[in-house]
């Protein structure tokens, strides 16, 4: 005859899988590089390492380090060259281009301010680059975003942003002295064409700097005609300059296209974060809501153990 203590154990282990008796299942040998202590090898490693490099940020950062280096360094000699071609063809007087000189001084100055910020600046992207990546690689162990490393993420979305537009009027700006020398090289061309032709003598052909803005309209002599223009052209101030000036806008239009990848990249960093901060929260309630079975089971085996 059945008692009734016993009618309830078995209904108890009817219900509740986990008091039933273990069962113990054959585990197959490990294979590879793996210790059996739970140990990855070498080749895991590196594979895990590299899983976890955020390549997109590291292009941008790259692009982003040449885009700088090329306007800053070429830029800078370029403007130093500028000043030797208008001091020495175009403002013989040092009162006519003292505020012109002061102003481009003041621009090599910016240039350093702005090489060094965005050094720190790209590290600091990257650095924000592997942290996104953990948090999404390692979502499902003890990494845990945090809501203070979500507004950092949004704070570097909108600083880039701003960033961005910024560096679209510096390549506007850029483009400037790249037209200012285009029309005088093109016009030293024309100068050349017309040597062979008699009827159109070369010394009406010129370049006035002064219309430009750049020195006042009293300067002396402000502009240069003819054979004057050409040998102008023909320096090397002039030729380096020229292509300095090309080199440095390219230059700004590769940070500007860097600060658009690093734009998006971001963009797509703070969904991330969005997204796995939202898991937590749900794995935490999962956690819970497992804590809480097993401590009514808990709680059901001794109230169980103690009736019996």
């Amino acid at each position: 005859v059945i008692t009734r203590p016993e009618m309830e154990i078995g209904r108890y282990h009817w219900m509740y899988r986990s008091s039933r008796p273990h069962r113990y299942h054959h585990v197959p040998a490990l294979r590879g590089n793996i210790s059996p202590l739970g140990i990855q090898g070498c080749f895991e490693c590196c594979i895990k390492c590299l899983g976890g490099v955020p390549y997109a940020s590291l292009v941008a950062t790259i692009l982003c380090f040449s885009g700088v280096a090329l306007f800053c360094g070429c830029g800078h000699v370029a403007l130093t060259g500028t000043v030797s071609i208008l001091e020495q063809h175009f403002s013989t007087t040092a009162s006519d281009h003292a505020l012109l000189s002061e102003v481009i001084q003041l621009m090599q100055y910016v240039i350093y301010g702005i090489a060094s910020f965005f050094f720190l600046y790209g590290i600091i992207l990257l650095a924000e680059g592997f942290y996104t990546t953990s948090a999404v690689k390692e979502l499902h162990g003890e990494f845990k975003t945090t809501a203070c490393g979500r507004c950092i993420s949004g704070m570097f979305v909108f600083l880039t942003y701003v960033l961005g537009v910024a560096w679209l009027g510096v390549f506007g700006f850029s483009a400037v002295p790249v037209f200012m020398f285009y029309n005088i090289w093109s016009t030293c061309e024309v100068i050349k064409s017309f040597q062979t032709n008699v009827t159109v003598p070369g010394d009406q052909i010129c370049v006035d700097i002064r219309q430009y803005g750049i020195i006042p309209w009293n300067a002396v002599p402000g502009k240069a005609c003819g054979p004057v223009l050409e040998n102008i052209c023909n320096t090397n101030e002039f030729y380096m300059s020229y292509h300095l000036f090309i080199v440095a806008c390219a230059g700004a239009g590769a940070t500007v296209i860097a600060l658009i990848h690093f734009l998006m990249i971001l963009s797509s960093n703070w969904a991330y974060l969005k997204d796995a901060s939202k898991m937590q929260a749900y794995q935490d309630i999962k956690a819970k809501e497992e804590q809480e079975l097993q401590d009514i089971q808990s709680r059901s085996k001794e109230q169980l153990n103690s009736y019996t």
